[in-house]
């Protein structure tokens, strides 16, 4: 069963596109390691206010990524530009 992972944080407006830049490279570093992320999507709400949204194939790619992309360059660079970061895991029960 798939599972999206909705991550909510807080940037400065300023870093607006090297943060694009950190997540397109963060993405790319994640699939290159590790199976299972489908779809990656990032979304700004206003100026400050971003959201991640990652979709993987199951609970089991995306707890495998957990243990292991925190320490990666990649994961640091990126959210080294965020605060107030809040994730949430939602279980893909239907789809139409």
């Amino acid at each position: 069963m798939s599972i999206i992972t909705i991550t909510r944080f807080q940037a400065d407006p300023a870093d607006a596109d090297e943060l694009r830049a950190r997540h397109t490279a963060l993405v790319s570093a994640t699939r290159a390691a590790l199976p299972g992320l489908t779809e990656a999507r990032l979304g700004r709400l206003d100026d400050e206010t971003w959201v991640g949204i990652w979709r993987w194939d199951s609970a089991a790619s995306l707890q495998a990524a957990r243990q292991a992309v925190p320490g990666n360059a990649e994961a640091a660079a990126a959210f080294s530009l965020t605060r107030d970061s809040a994730v949430e895991d939602i279980e893909v029960l239907d789809e139409h």
